[in-house]
């Protein structure tokens, strides 16, 4: 089952510039330790020590925020696409 990761630009540096990772996973998490397996390194500026999505990053489901999900163990399916969007900071 095939899933579509977006990758956003400060985390191409990781992925030799490639924009979408296609993923195969049943779970969030399962998507994370894929992406991990194909790009080392990826999955500490996601997860905090803990294992924990990192405060500074959201996770959306088919546009949908992880958060309001099931976090790391919501279930995913083939055509799914999940966005990796760093907060962005300012005033």
């Amino acid at each position: 089952m095939s899933v579509t990761v977006r990758i956003p630009g400060p985390l191409r540096r990781i992925t030799d510039g490639v924009d979408k990772a296609d993923v195969t996973a049943d779970t969030l998490g399962g998507v994370i330790a894929e992406l991990e397996a194909q790009y080392p390194g990826i999955q500490e500026r996601i997860l905090d020590e803990n294992g924990a999505l990192r405060y500074f990053v959201n996770l959306y489901l088919n546009n949908e925020d992880v958060r309001f999900l099931e976090g790391l163990s919501t279930p995913v399916k083939a055509g799914d696409e999940i966005s990796i969007v760093p907060a962005v900071a300012g005033g």
